[in-house]
């Protein structure tokens, strides 16, 4: 039997303030034995569930494994927005002119995650079969 993916881990300075921004991010909830200054902490969303892990060093470079989201129900481009207003940066704009594209963001701690557009935008902008 294969295994089965139980949680991505993220280390990190602060686990329980970056759990914190990630539970808003994907309307997930902390851990009930999550408090701030413990040293994991771990977000319980529909999906996968993230574990946060204070570690000594910093980020260095660029991530090697990101996360590409997909909003539900609104636009990529109103989750950016709602993202930036959580504490997320831009890192780099890839949207185009017809729609596509996406953007790729920072979390508090500079892990990159990229925001797609929503299922219903992509079949907005589907080819019609002739």
């Amino acid at each position: 039997m294969a295994s089965l993916l139980r949680h991505l881990t993220v280390d990190c300075s602060d686990a329980h303030g970056l759990a914190q921004f990630w539970a808003a991010v994907l309307d997930g909830s902390l851990a009930s034995d999550d408090f701030p200054g413990d040293p994991e902490a771990t977000v319980k969303a529909p999906g996968a569930d993230l574990l946060f892990v204070t570690v000594p060093d910093t980020k260095a470079g660029k991530n090697r494994l990101h996360l590409d989201l997909q909003p539900q129900d609104r636009t990529r481009d109103e989750e950016v927005q709602r993202l930036l207003a959580l504490g997320a940066t831009v890192t780099g704009d890839h949207r185009r002119p017809d729609g596509s594209g996406w953007v790729t963001l920072a979390d508090p701690e500079g892990n990159e995650f990229c925001v797609e557009r929503s299922a219903a935008e992509r079949e907005r902008t589907a080819p019609v079969p002739e």
